[in-house]
Order: C-alpha cells, then sequence, then structure tokens
C-alpha cells in the first residue's frame, strides 16, 4: 500500500492506510502508530474477523453494505478477502445484490464513490473530469442508469453498477483499484417513483432527448480521453447500447460488456457444450427468449462462431429463432422491427406467427434455449421437458439477471430433464445432490471474460477493442479448462481460478489485437505465450503485496507479521 509525501517528506495516511497488519516500523512510517489496534495480525485473523462480521449479517444488503465500507476503507484487506472467497462474495459485490442495491441507492449512499457527470455539465465536462484526484485511470465504466440489469430505468442509482463492475476488474484480473474511473451520467429518469421519491440524489426531472444524450457523450469521450490518453471505456447497462458502441469503436478504445462480454462469456460456455455434444455444429438450432440488445449481440457472437467453423453466414443466419414479448420474430409479423432485430428476422415461416414461446419450441425442435428477455419463469416444465424429449442433452442456458429474474432454476432444469441438462444461468444457483454426487450449475458470468478484456487490452495498449478480440476472449474462456473441470463436463472453470482463466483470456485478447495490428505495445509480439503469461501476471494488482516509500515494500507470510523494507506476499 503507498503512503502519500507532502513537500516536507513527512509521510500522511490515507483511509487505506490503516491496517491491522502493518508492523510497529511500518506504523512509524506512516504517522499511525496508535491509531490502529497495538496488536499485529496476520491476514488469517482480519479475514477471520470479516467472514464473523458478514455471517452476523442477516441479510444480502447488509452484507452488501460492509463489503462497500470495507473497500472505501481498506481496499487492500478487501480485495484480499475478495480474491480468497470469489464465489461466496461475489454476490454481494455484484450481481444479484447490487440490483437491491441500486433500487435503494439514494436511501443507503454512505460514501462518495465514482464521477458523477450532470447534463447540466454540459460545456464543462472536461473541468468536471478534472477534480477527479487520480492521475492515472486506466479503465472506466460509464453508465446512464436507463437499464440497470433487468431492473429499467433507476437513474443515477445506477452508480452501484460501475463501482461493483470494478471492484471485479480489480479482484478477477488485477487492474490497480485507483487506475479505475467509475461514471454515471445523469440525463434525468423516467421512474416516477424515483421522481417522488424526496431522498432521490439525482436530476428531477424526465430523461433529455436522445439527441442531447449523444452530445453529452460525444464531449465526454473527448474529455475523458484528453485527460487520460489511453484510457479503455467500458458500456453498461445503456438502454440503447448499439449506437454508442457504433459511433465510437473505430475512434476510441471501447466496448460494451452488455452486448459484447455477454456474448463472449455465453459463446466461451456453448464452445464446451458444443464439444460435448455428438451433433455436428451444423445441425444446431437455437431458440432466443428476449430479443433485446442483450440477445442480439449474444447470437450475433454465436453466429460469429459458426461462420468461423465454415458455415456460410447466410446459413448460420438460419440457425436462430428469436421470441419476444409478441412471439416468433419474422418479416412479415406485421410490425416495424427494431433495427437490431433485423437480422435474424425468419423468412421461412410461410405467413404463418407463433405467439408463444412453447409453440415455437415445438415448431423449431431445437438444441439449445437461451434466455434473455428477464421474465423469471418463462422457461416452463413443459417447455423444459419437451427440450429433453427432443435432446439427449438439452442446452438449457437462463441468463437473465438477477436470480428473480432468471428464466428457469437450476433444481428445476434438473428435475424437468432427469438431470440431463446441459445448464448455465446468469444468475448463482446452489448446488445439488444426484446420486450421492454434487452437481454444480454452470454460471455464465460476464467476470469470466470483460476483466480479462479489459486487462489485455490495457496492456497491449489497443488503440480499438475489435470483434476478433471479444471472440479471442471466449475462445479464451473455453481454453482455460482444466482436466479436472472438463472430466467432470463443466462449461465454464471454478469461480476461485477466476485469476488465472483472466490471464488465458488477457493473452488471447492481446494476440488477436496483434494479428490486426492494433496493439501499440509492440514489443510484446516477442514474446511465447508463456513469456506472455507471465508479463500479464506480472502486471496484476496483487492486494497481498503492499508498496510503501521509495520502491520498498512490506511484506508478510499468511500468518506472520508484516516486515518493513521488505517485499512479500501474505
Amino acid at each position: 500500500m503507498k503512503f502519500q509525501i507532502d513537500g516536507t517528506n513527512s509521510p500522511h495516511p490515507t483511509t487505506i492506510d490503516f491496517d491491522t497488519s502493518f508492523d510497529e516500523a511500518a506504523r512509524k512510517a506512516l504517522h499511525i502508530q496508535g491509531l490502529v489496534p497495538p496488536a499485529v495480525e496476520g491476514f488469517s485473523k482480519q479475514e477471520r474477523r470479516c467472514m464473523e462480521q458478514i455471517n452476523l449479517k442477516s441479510t444480502a444488503i447488509d452484507k452488501y453494505s460492509y463489503l462497500s465500507n470495507l473497500r472505501n476503507t481498506n481496499a487492500g484487506l478487501f480485495y484480499r478477502l475478495l480474491i480468497d472467497h470469489m464465489k461466496e462474495l461475489t454476490p454481494y459485490v455484484y450481481t444479484p445484490t447490487v440490483g437491491e442495491a441500486c433500487l435503494k441507492w439514494s436511501h443507503i449512499y454512505t460514501n462518495p464513490e465514482g464521477l458523477y457527470l450532470s447534463y447540466t455539465d454540459k460545456g464543462n465536462i472536461r473541468d468536471v473530469i478534472a477534480n477527479w484526484p487520480q492521475e492515472v485511470v486506466e479503465i472506466a465504466v460509464v453508465t446512464d442508469g436507463s437499464r440497470i440489469l433487468g431492473l429499467g430505468d433507476l437513474g443515477v442509482n445506477g452508480m452501484g453498477i460501475p463501482v461493483g463492475k470494478l471492484a471485479l476488474y480489480v479482484g478477477c484480473a488485477g487492474i490497480h483499484p485507483e487506475r479505475t474511473l467509475p461514471i454515471t451520467l445523469d440525463f434525468g429518469t423516467d421512474n416516477e417513483e424515483f421522481l417522488k421519491d424526496d431522498l432521490y440524489m439525482g436530476a428531477r426531472h424526465k430523461r433529455i432527448p436522445e439527441q442531447q444524450q449523444r452530445e453529452f457523450l460525444d464531449e465526454m469521450m473527448a474529455a475523458l480521453t484528453d485527460r487520460w490518453r489511453s484510457i479503455v471505456i467500458q458500456f453498461e447497462d445503456f438502454k440503447s447500447p448499439f449506437w454508442s458502441l457504433e459511433r465510437y469503436r473505430n475512434t476510441y478504445t471501447v466496448f460494451n460488456d452488455d452486448i459484447q462480454g455477454t456474448g463472449a462469456v455465453i459463446l466461451g460456455g456453448l464452445i464446451s457444450a458444443f464439444k460435448r455434444s455428438s451433433l455436428p455444429l451444423s445441425s444446431h438450432k437455437l431458440v432466443f427468449m428476449g430479443a433485446g440488445s442483450a440477445a442480439t449481440g449474444v447470437a450475433r457472437q454465436i453466429c460469429g462462431l459458426f461462420v468461423r467453423n465454415g458455415i456460410l453466414e447466410s446459413e448460420a443466419q438460419k440457425m436462430f429463432w428469436l421470441v419476444d414479448s409478441r412471439g416468433l420474430v419474422t418479416a412479415d409479423r406485421g410490425d416495424t422491427l427494431a433495427d437490431h432485430k433485423t437480422f435474424f428476422a425468419r423468412h421461412d415461416n410461410e405467413g404463418k406467427q407463433y405467439r408463444t414461446l412453447e409453440e415455437v419450441v415445438d415448431y423449431v425442435k431445437p438444441t439449445g434455449l437461451i434466455g434473455l428477455c428477464t421474465i423469471g419463469g418463462v422457461f416452463t416444465e413443459p417447455i423444459v421437458r419437451q427440450m429433453a424429449t427432443l435432446n439427449k442433452e438439452p442446452i438449457t442456458f437462463p441468463l437473465s439477471n438477477p436470480s428473480s429474474k432468471s428464466e428457469c432454476t437450476y433444481a428445476q432444469a434438473m428435475e424437468w430433464t432427469d438431470n440431463r441438462v446441459v445448464f448455465a444461468s446468469g444468475s448463482p444457483f446452489p448446488s445439488i445432490v444426484v446420486d450421492g454426487v454434487e452437481r454444480s450449475p454452470g454460471q455464465g458470468n460476464n467476470m469470466y471474460v470483460f476483466p480479462g478484456i479489459g486487462l489485455g487490452t490495457i496492456l497491449c495498449e489497443a488503440a480499438h477493442v475489435t470483434e476478433s478480440m471479444i471472440y479471442a476472449s471466449a475462445a479464451g474462456l473455453a481454453a482455460s479448462l482444466n482436466e479436472k473441470e472438463i472430466a467432470r463436463g463443466d462449461l465454464y472453470p471454478e469461480l476461485k481460478r477466476v485469476r488465472e482463466v483472466s490471464v488465458v483470456v488477457a493473452r488471447e485478447v492481446i494476440r488477436a489485437a496483434q494479428r490486426e495490428g492494433v496493439d501499440k505495445h509492440k514489443l510484446l509480439q516477442f514474446l511465447s505465450d508463456k513469456e506472455l503469461d507471465e508479463f500479464v501476471r506480472s502486471k496484476m494488482y496483487d492486494p497481498k503485496v503492499v508498496e510503501i516509500a521509495g520502491g520498498t515494500s512490506r511484506g508478510q507470510s499468511r500468518e506472520g507479521s508484516p516486515k518493513g523494507g521488505q517485499r512479500g506476499r501474505l
């Protein structure tokens, strides 16, 4: 952990330096002797105290609030805890609990986190950005709060999303926490409940027109890259995400996790699922429940996989059937289709319209059923049983978040398919025991790919994030499964290995950037894959290594106390 030095070389601790693991020499150097309890503790004691406090909390939102406070007061301890308890704590750091946190954001707000850019800042955005205290920022996550998870327009209450997302960039891929920037744009809100809420902390007016939003974003993008030339910008939870991605992808280093990250993580799971299948790739038929931006983005990613494996794009398009609130998306349905739906609109329905998911499944006889519609329970027992009748190993991916919006649960899918389902969900579900063997569901969580995409993009100094780089992240995810996971039939690696997965994903993203010539750190081209992996690891923030002044460090053993002036690991 670094401490700040003023003009007289007198050290002044920051909040994250009040750590009980510092020994007496470190406490004297940091001028915190007497400001923390006298006992010098190893991480195992700190960890036990934290976990006791978390387990005393009776609700998920209380656990979220405790962890948020820990992140703001002792970031090193927070990230040590997160890394060692990734599977257990992630649901309280991000989804599903972050959804509840966003709904209540204006009521549970305690600490300033992130940068709020209001429409009234237009013309002055660069000056507002200058207020951010960190001199180096490598990645920003930006939302306008207009479509938070499956919860709709939450306005500035959506700040929980970029804050939580960046916590995972740090925990999963080792991007330094001081080099991350959460941003929420306040364009107003159409949420009447919030507009009437006396404690709501955003602008009290309806959302401004889209054209004004575009003008604001133009200014913001220019201002961000003016201050931080190589910044990676990730868009998150915009109601209309396609236009900003198309507008900026060839000018700035940007990507959209809802479209590209979601597509990549699902593609990674499907690559593994297809490998398990006895069917040739060209024989698969996929029905999507949901035809919004996330669903069509995912479908395009999978379509790209088919094309890369020798299937003509015109034929690959025909392997998808998308269902929205009006039924099967067809060219002759009678309504005006949104632009993102037209690519997959069916032309072979011979004038017949299929109004329900059950009708579509009966008509198509799909090999895979993918849910991205945020309608909880829409994968009903008759539909899932029909999938099991049609397929020896039915691919069923209920991917909506949070868990209340999931199309079905893991227990339901297992029961209705006689335990034969090839399953991945967007939210976590508990394991179940089948014939004395514990079976765990795959979770198609974006945290398997977006941290590695961000890290790889930063390290190779990519000018743009290309579609090949996104595809490479999916291929890297599938390739990161170890022998034990493959033998169990897992679609995704164990979550506790996510930092190692991020190394593989980052390496593949870097290689894709090199093949397309968008990398600016050209020396990485001369490294072997093994050397590149080591380079990536060496650049990952490790909260178990704490830097003190002048390049010296303190470290400690897992049980021991820190030793000033040494480099070590907890």
